[in-house]
């Protein structure tokens, strides 16, 4: 009899670990996908190259300008202040601070009604396009990110770590970031289920995430309980927060855990919430025939 059950247990636990792997394979082919169908758009991705790469130099100059004045704004010296200018551009495109990513394509779905294909997939939804979007964002790192960082630190001298841990903190923060930026993101497409047309509320989003994230000036510029309210907002996990753990704003190995945790706690929360949206949407989409 126990051997039996014992046996049961083992058929049960290598039926969960087979599927486990499978939706590990689905998701990572998705990604995958999602790496592959940027790479394909040469010239867009050599116009955004071109693109960062002015941007970078006029913010770097318009910074130059501003910490010759003000020495030590923010906390950040000159080197740390141009540092936080070039990588913060090779982040942009991955972040989709300005737009882009997946939730245009998702609120189109939604107008056209071809989410009713989405939602009989296979898969989890929401997990299917964050695997997408990480491949996205894979893409526009090395695509989009390498060459502007480049140019900025052959012209400008820029104040980066040459201590490899740090770059690997640096990296995990950034995944990290990255998550809480499609949350942000899959919240804003879920809301075409109700507004049907999600323009308005993508412009109001670029523009929250541009001044929110930091990366125009950098969050510690803002003084008092504005700058302090701003740095607990979740935009400033995708860009700020990264950036300050590359930079060594962060003394100790306690406060570099409480800053990737801060990231997390963000992303678990607005993924949470996007789940009681899709379910919400999901039973929408039913009353309404879909």
């Amino acid at each position: 009899m126990r051997g039996r059950r014992g046996n049961d247990v083992g058929k049960r636990r290598d039926t969960v670990l087979l599927r486990t792997g499978r939706r590990a394979g689905l998701y990572g082919a998705v990604a995958a996908g999602g790496f592959r169908r940027y790479a394909a758009y040469g010239a867009a991705t050599a116009a955004g190259v071109f693109t960062n790469t002015v941007f970078g130099f006029i913010v770097a100059c318009t910074y130059m300008a501003l910490w010759t004045e003000r020495p030590g704004l923010g906390g950040y010296d000159l080197g740390q202040a141009l540092a936080f200018v070039w990588v913060s551009q090779s982040m942009l495109a991955a972040c989709a601070l300005l737009g882009g990513g997946f939730q245009e394509e998702v609120q189109e779905r939604i107008r056209t009604g071809d989410i009713a294909v989405d939602l009989y997939r296979p898969a989890d939804l929401q997990l299917w396009w964050l695997a997408a979007d990480l491949g996205r964002a894979a893409f526009q790192l090395v695509g989009r990110g390498a060459v502007p960082l480049v140019a900025g630190a052959l012209v400008f001298p820029l104040a980066l770590p040459a201590d490899p841990q740090r770059w690997l903190l640096f990296l995990g923060s950034v995944l990290l970031g990255l998550v809480v930026s499609f949350a942000l993101r899959w919240l804003l497409a879920l809301s075409a289920f109700w507004l049907l047309d999600g323009s308005g509320v993508n412009l109001v989003a670029v523009v929250a995430s541009v001044f929110f994230s930091g990366m125009l000036l950098p969050l510690t510029v803002f003084p008092g309980g504005f700058g302090e309210l701003v740095r607990l907002l979740p935009w400033a996990a995708i860009l700020q927060v990264p950036l300050d753990v590359l930079l060594g704003r962060h003394a100790g190995a306690a406060e570099v855990l409480r800053a990737l945790g801060f990231q997390a706690v963000w992303a678990l929360v607005l993924l949470g919430v996007g789940r009681l949206v899709q379910s919400a949407a999901t039973r929408k989409v039913v009353v309404q025939g879909g």
